[in-house]
């Protein structure tokens, strides 16, 4: 698919900057480029904000009281522990809402409750807060049920938790339910809850809105911690912070903000953990903990850690994240691997099948994609939308099941899928989700509706349903040295909302290209430009098909510089990571 290249075009004094703050130009514009401070800010303001981008430490976080409804629900949870009730953690079978879990619950107990945790099958009970969990938590003699990473659309079930005598905590991070009444106003409607914590809400004046269910439940924790004056509270906040560092980045949130600190300050924590299950799970995984960033928790440990709620139990990774036990925590670990190479399987048969169904169909002509796969494992639903979003670039949701459909979607920047959503609502018998992505349950005689109906009310262009790639700076290769290599490294970390730098150069040639790996997926080369300077170079895909077009051409490229560590001896090195 053609991609649509675009240099940012932000503006700011680079080299005065600079000078100030002893960056290098270059640096300064990829900091202006991520929107940390703007041309308007003086000099002061705009230093300040740099620094605590790059510098931001734990005492930079902002105060959890600031949160609608923290004293509140804190008050609530107070009362149930001193009154010796029984508390009943309600959390959510991805890697945020067993993070949440594990930080709500270890918290709790520091605080002396008595509280259990369920996490709902995902077949059998399906997303969030339902029913027969309340009835079960009921049953159980529950006094007060505390939601995370769910909970904000569960209205009904929290009204069925008070008739029964319970009170209801929520804490999420997920949009507000909302309708439009008939003068056009938005209408939110949040859950009847006794506190409902979410910086989502309107009324909610929280500085930031980025947080994952489980930095939510940080909060929560924090606050009470200070509230209690609980011995050597900063260290035990400590503790949880890798927990919440691994679901904010498994959860795909923006890396800006307070959960650029979180993440960095939680990577930190974990490099040196003693929590025996995370240590398993790297081991399993051939990690080592002191290498762990964000990439090695988005796309090796979470999907282990997301695989035991989708083929499984959450619970089992809970299991893992809880136990004091080395031995308990090797065989958990072992389990979600497992799992998770199962989970591999199972998708690429499910994709195979997706992709076959919209080539051969009218599928192919909506800007919209609605797949129905009656017999795909329904937990495979996000990744399988996930990947046709990235072959097609358009939203995507897949349906699975036969009786009561139910699915999910994943989005792309230009689309807020939620708020679409909304705009159909009475096609299903239960949504929720937020901007990126979205789960769905309605009857199976309303798919072909659901299908019409979202793309009707779709007003996405041609131009919106092109990739774009945002060059941060046309640099030439021969720009690229050590220290700035190294100055790039106080980017990091690097994700969602905080992009990896990509540079780019035109009328560059290939030299002496060699094909590696098993599968030919490496091509090394010399870069050459146009006035002779050489670099190293890398290229990572259909390394044949790279060599076959670029070989012999003047070709032009986006990259990022990198240095090659080999036998002890450093070199400077471009990742191509694309071309033309």
């Amino acid at each position: 698919m053609e991609e649509k290249w675009v240099v940012a075009a932000k503006r700011a004094d680079f080299s005065g900057i600079g000078k100030r703050l002893h960056l290098d130009p270059v640096i300064v514009r990829l900091i202006r480029n991520r929107d940390v401070f703007t041309e308007k800010d003086d000099p002061e303001v705009a230093d300040r904000k740099i620094r605590k981008y790059l510098d931001g430490r734990l005492s930079d976080l902002y105060d959890p009281s600031r949160m609608k409804d923290m004293e509140t629900g804190s008050r609530v949870i107070f009362d149930a522990i001193r009154d010796r009730q029984k508390i009943r953690i309600i959390g959510d079978y991805d890697i945020d809402g067993i993070m949440s879990s594990c930080i709500l619950i270890t918290g709790l107990r520091k605080l002396g409750a008595d509280v259990s945790v369920r996490i709902p099958d995902r077949i059998r009970n399906g997303y969030g807060l339902n029913e027969s969990l309340v009835r079960d938590a009921h049953e159980d003699g529950i006094n007060l049920i505390v939601t995370c990473d769910n909970g904000i659309a569960a209205a009904e079930q929290i009204r069925l938790a008070h008739e029964l005598g319970m009170k209801a905590v929520v804490t999420d991070h997920h949009a507000i339910p909302f309708r439009e009444t008939e003068n056009g106003e938005t209408e939110y409607l949040p859950p009847p809850a006794d506190a409902v914590i979410n910086p989502h809400r309107a009324d909610d004046s929280y500085p930031f809105d980025g947080l994952c269910g489980a930095g939510v439940a940080f909060k929560l924790v924090c606050y009470m911690y200070d509230q209690a004056d609980i011995a050597n509270r900063e260290e035990e906040k400590e503790k949880l912070l890798e927990f919440a560092a691994i679901a904010t980045v498994g959860d795909v949130m923006d890396l800006t903000d307070e959960n650029r600190i979180l993440v960095r300050e939680g990577l930190k924590r974990l490099h040196r953990t003693a929590n025996p299950g995370l240590c398993a799970l790297a081991e399993q995984c051939g990690l080592e903990k002191e290498e762990i960033g964000t990439y090695h928790i988005g796309f090796i440990l979470g999907p282990c850690l997301n695989a035991s709620g989708r083929l499984d139990s959450a619970e089992r990774a809970l299991r893992m994240l809880l136990t004091d036990s080395r031995k308990e925590a090797e065989e958990l670990a072992a389990d979600l691997v497992s799992l998770n190479a199962s989970r591999k399987d199972m998708t690429a048969e499910g994709l195979e099948t997706a992709l076959e169904m919209v080539e051969s169909s009218d599928l192919k002509k909506d800007r919209v994609l609605v797949v129905y796969l009656p017999e795909c494992h329904q937990s495979l639903a996000g990744i399988i939308a996930g990947r046709l979003r990235e072959h097609y670039y358009r939203p995507a949701f897949v349906l699975t099941g036969t009786d009561e459909v139910k699915g999910s979607g994943r989005s792309i920047e230009t689309y807020s899928m939620y708020e679409e959503l909304c705009r159909v609502r009475d096609v299903f018998t239960k949504f929720g989700g937020h901007p990126m992505a979205a789960g769905v349950s309605l009857p199976a005689e309303k798919v072909g509706e659901f299908r019409r109906r979202i793309n009707e009310v779709c007003t996405l262009t041609p131009e919106q349903l092109t990739p774009k790639t945002v060059i941060d700076v046309a640099m030439p290769v021969s720009y690229i040295r050590e220290d700035l290599i190294r100055q790039m490294k106080m980017l990091e970390p690097c994700g969602k909302g905080n992009s990896r730098p990509v540079f780019a150069e035109s009328q560059m040639q290939i030299q002496s290209p060699r094909v590696f790996g098993k599968n030919r997926n490496v091509c090394k080369m010399k870069l050459s430009d146009r006035n002779g300077y050489r670099i190293d170079a890398v290229w990572f895909g259909d390394a044949d098909e790279f060599v076959r077009s670029a070989s012999g051409r003047t070709i032009s490229v986006t990259y990022y510089p990198e240095i090659d560590t080999w036998q002890g001896r450093n070199r400077l090195q471009v990742r191509i990571l694309s071309y033309r």
